[in-house]
């Protein structure tokens, strides 16, 4: 397979805009509308109609577009022919399955386009919000078209962290002091895309997330001016064997060291 790095990401941020765009409009269809839902994981993680037919109208989409690329989405049996694609479709339908059939809001599609093992394209589209996040490698990213960055925060103003309650006991006292709890935001790529814009400062993520949850927000928060990394510091890699991934932590570049040594790791470096 032919090297890529001088290929143009803006056209493959066009093709996953639309198709996300487009998947997010079918799985308008089905949101409260009781759709049928299933559980895979040993009865650990919902799967609706929605989800599997917002995936195949991604792959009708951008499979045959892109032949040489290789597939990673929730929805389907993982294929590990991808592990020797240079570049590689990473796609969640449906991000925030469980908020999606409980009739809430918070839900969106995630594209992303990832090149030796990181993100090079995104896109995200929350339909019911009418939010669509777009990023590509050297670009500034944006929210409906506009120019988003990471919050700055000052001095000893409280950090709007979100987080899940039973990860605060991870953080230590002097910097549980600091924070102001988010409420929960069910999902993950959404919740990582509202700390690119500045909505929210910074979140953790527990243990067991995966490549599709990640890979498009990753490169939203990147461009914007953060970092979504593991408890060492270090950005995270893409299309491996393994697609989960341990706890994470998202913020401003300028705040990460803060963040990383309150939860006991190391800062970026």
């Amino acid at each position: 397979m032919t090297d890529k790095d001088n290929h143009d990401w803006l056209l493959d941020l066009a093709l996953i805009g639309e198709a996300a765009r487009r998947a997010g409009d079918v799985a308008l269809g089905y949101f409260r509308q009781s759709p049928d839902v299933w559980f895979k994981n040993e009865g650990r993680s919902p799967v609706s109609a929605a989800d599997l037919a917002a995936n195949t109208l991604l792959e009708e989409m951008l499979r045959p577009a892109r032949p040489t690329y290789g597939w990673l989405s929730e929805e389907n049996d993982d294929d590990a022919a991808r592990l020797d694609c240079e570049t590689v479709f990473v796609v969640d339908p449906i991000d925030g399955t469980r908020a999606f059939i409980a009739g809430e809001e918070t839900w969106c599609v995630s594209v992303a386009v990832v090149h030796h093992g990181r993100p090079v394209a995104a896109a995200l589209f929350a339909p019911v919000l009418n939010e669509e996040f777009l990023a590509a490698a050297g670009l500034v990213p944006t929210r409906n078209g506009a120019a988003i960055a990471v919050s700055q925060p000052q001095g000893d103003a409280p950090l709007r962290l979100a987080t899940p309650q039973d990860l605060l006991g991870s953080v230590e006292p002097g910097l549980r002091q600091t924070l102001e709890r988010v409420p929960h935001i069910p999902s993950l790529a959404y919740r990582l895309a509202i700390v690119a814009d500045g909505r929210i400062d910074a979140t953790l993520v527990k243990r067991n997330s995966h490549d599709w949850d990640l890979a498009a927000a990753d490169l939203i928060l990147e461009r914007a001016g953060g970092l979504l990394c593991g408890l060492d510091g270090q950005p995270l890699r893409y299309n491996r064997p393994d697609v989960r991934h341990e706890m994470l932590c998202a913020a401003p570049i300028g705040i990460m060291p803060r963040l990383l040594q309150g939860l006991g790791g190391r800062a970026p470096g």
